[in-house]
């Protein structure tokens, strides 16, 4: 229940961040084109939007068990040691995104915020744009603790969740 609260508030910030990305490049194209006269914040926005967009991405997919993963090895396994081999890796996924994501993260926020970093164009924190490095960091974390404790079949899964 939690789960699906959670994916579908995580899907439609998402598609808002997507279409608002679109719409401000399209603007970007349009300043500069057709009006000869470029905006100045847009490629900073594009690439921040781009950030925050790639690293919640991370997370849903993360929740989706449709992130990009090299499959030879489970493919091959069948029964005890694939439970165990997923068990294994959603594991260091979740280490990894504990220690890199919202460790590190927090870690970049903290400094970008105390030295009073800020972008050039938009005059926005750097903190805060930082700020979904640990956000995301701690939804991969509760998808792979998730994942964990679901019993459903893996090849039920692959294809048929993604939106």
């Amino acid at each position: 229940m939690i789960r699906k609260k959670i994916d579908s508030l995580l899907f439609g910030l998402l598609v808002f961040l997507m279409a608002f990305m679109v719409l401000n490049v399209l603007w970007q194209v349009a300043s500069r084109y057709v009006l000869r006269s470029p905006s100045s914040f847009t490629d900073e926005l594009a690439r921040f939007l781009l950030i925050w967009v790639g690293l919640l991405g991370s997370a849903y997919v993360t929740g989706k068990k449709l992130h990009l993963a090299i499959d030879i090895i489970p493919s091959k396994m069948t029964g005890k040691g694939a439970k165990n081999l997923s068990i294994f890796i959603n594991i260091l996924v979740a280490l990894f995104a504990l220690f890199v994501m919202v460790w590190g993260g927090l870690k970049l926020v903290y400094i970008t915020l105390t030295l009073n970093q800020t972008s050039a164009a938009l005059n926005v924190p750097l903190g805060y744009v930082y700020s979904v490095l640990p956000l995301s960091g701690l939804l991969i974390i509760y998808y792979s603790f998730m994942n964990l404790t679901e019993k459903r079949n893996e090849s039920e899964v692959i294809g048929k969740e993604m939106f």
